[in-house]
């Protein structure tokens, strides 16, 4: 049995700057980083700038997962699949790098509030150099549009204010190439005490009578001993599924699957939240010349409420359809069709898309048309993450829980609202916008009421999941913020999406990041 200083479980976002930063600044100690995706080096698209596209659709790049049916959603099973790749969601997303607002961190446990974490953002942005692409004719439009409703342009949307603001966002590429915390932290560096493990997830962590981690048992059949820590950076879906397969979580749950309990632990699993969003479709008449979402804008649609004045609650993507209308809907249509799971149906189905996309005229019809995406960016509703079986190869019950808060439901109706009144916006008025979804010129779907069946009935997941270990000061929060160790186990800690309490308005790559970031540095301490 092969022994580390350090295992790393999740090759994503966060693993990968854990892992990377422990092996580059600390060339004694061993390093283990385990991730059940294939090697991004294998699929050269999560490499590639304007590689998101192909994989989208590509499912080896994707855990295959659903939601429970959602009764407050038109009992939808949602797609939940996430990043299942060395990268992780990091190398399959569209790049977006957003720290989030001062706001957000005022939620967040002391030592964790904006002050504290700039620096640690300016640390991850030496490495990851992101950056913003240039303004085209229908970006400015956009702009101008959404500054008539009552946005305010920022140059930048790094800088914690984000109140009613829009502006071009910073994006993870460099050139061509993607710069994901993968291509930064370790396969630039390469550094040689570093041992990855590919295609390998994780059974369960053995632990023994004090509750240390002894070992990791991977899905391979082999163990890597621990001679020192565990850290669990497998997301939000992921990391909670690992602790309850290994006895850590509630009690009864953990009994009723037939797991012997190691530590009760019933915060594990819980809080889940995440960003619904529903998508506006609009027909214009001058084609739309930009290739890549790269506009980002917040709101305050829905005033009042516990949220401090000047958070704003809402996303607004203006997003061209020409970038990846067809990709979009290969991957979304067969789940919204009940064609779950990879099978002959999905693959027609997808294959009826490049078809249609082949006949004349279809791509220049997508030319002139761009969506707006209504993003939930606080949202109130929380779910869990359960067992369904002791077996790892099982997913794990996903429930998100949307719109069980009926405050989240309105919100986005209010938000379908203002993204009409953007399209309708003087700056846009060139490009005459005519509303395609959710009703042709919105007749039909004008009354809170049926906005509000349009929204639950189409709702769909942003993939950025977040809180089912959270952190906190409080006795009920599993994760201590001060070490991200899970309290009551010897060498566990947890860096990534989820110890996050109440996920940041914007998107959650940057702050996953940054979490590992961190996590690193409190390691680092205990190697030195």
């Amino acid at each position: 049995m092969k022994g580390f200083d350090v295992v790393v479980v999740g090759g994503g976002s966060s693993g990968c700057v854990v892992a990377g930063r422990l092996a580059t600044e600390h060339p004694g100690a061993r390093i283990a980083l385990v991730e059940a995706g294939p090697p991004a080096d294998a699929h050269p698209e999560t490499l590639s700038a304007s590689g998101y596209k192909t994989a989208f659709v590509n499912d080896a790049l994707f855990w295959e997962r659903y939601t429970t049916p959602q009764p407050n959603a038109g009992g939808q099973r949602i797609f939940a699949g996430t990043g299942h790749v060395l990268g992780g969601s990091g190398a399959v997303n569209g790049m977006v790098y957003t720290r989030g607002a001062r706001e957000d961190y005022a939620e967040w446990p002391e030592g964790w509030r904006w002050d504290d974490v700039v620096p640690d953002f300016e640390a991850l942005e030496r490495r990851l150099r992101p950056r913003r692409r240039p303004p085209t004719r229908w970006t400015e439009a956009c702009i101008s549009a959404a500054v008539a409703c009552g946005f305010e342009r920022r140059d930048d949307l790094n800088d914690g204010r984000l109140s009613n603001a829009i502006g071009y966002e910073w994006m993870n590429y460099e050139g061509a190439d993607r710069r994901s915390s993968y291509v930064a932290y370790v396969r630039e560096p390469a550094p040689p005490n570093l041992t990855v493990y590919a295609e390998a997830s994780v059974d369960r962590l053995v632990f023994d009578a004090q509750r240390r981690v002894e070992s990791v048992a991977l899905s391979t059949g082999e163990s890597l001993r621990v001679d020192g820590e565990v850290v669990l950076c497998a997301g939000a879906l992921e990391t909670p599924k690992v602790l309850m397969l290994s006895g850590v979580g509630p009690e009864q749950a953990l009994r009723a699957a037939g797991i012997t309990p190691v530590l009760d632990a019933p915060a594990i699993g819980q809080n889940l939240h995440d960003h619904p969003n529903v998508p506006l479709f609009f027909a214009c008449r001058k084609p739309v010349d930009c290739l890549q979402p790269q506009l980002y804008s917040f709101y305050r649609t829905r005033p009042g409420g516990p949220l401090p004045e000047g958070q704003s609650d809402t996303c607004y993507v203006f997003w061209p359809a020409p970038s990846a209308m067809k990709q979009a809907l290969q991957r979304m249509l067969p789940g919204k069709l009940g064609l779950e799971g990879p099978g002959a149906a999905r693959q027609a189905l997808r294959a009826g898309v490049e078809g249609l996309f082949a006949v004349p005229g279809v791509n220049e019809g997508v030319q002139h048309l761009y969506g707006i995406v209504v993003i939930l960016g606080k949202p109130h509703s929380r779910g869990s993450v359960r067992l369904k079986s002791r077996d790892p190869r099982m997913s794990a019950a996903v429930d998100p829980a949307y719109f069980s808060d009926p405050r989240d439901l309105e919100t986005l109706v209010l938000g379908v609202r203002h993204a009409r009144r953007l399209s309708r916006s003087a700056g846009l008025k060139g490009y005459g916008s005519v509303e395609l979804q959710p009703a042709p010129l919105g007749v039909g779907v004008s009354d809170d009421a049926a906005i509000g069946r349009w929204v639950a009935n189409n709702a769909i997941t942003t993939f950025h999941f977040a809180g089912t270990c959270r952190m906190g000061h409080d006795a009920n929060a599993p994760v201590d913020p001060h070490t991200l160790r899970v309290r009551g186990l010897a060498n566990v800690r947890v860096a990534d999406a989820s110890v996050v309490p109440w996920t940041p308005v914007s998107a959650m790559n940057a702050p996953s990041m940054l979490v590992g970031h961190r996590a690193a540095t409190a390691i680092g301490r205990t190697l030195a």
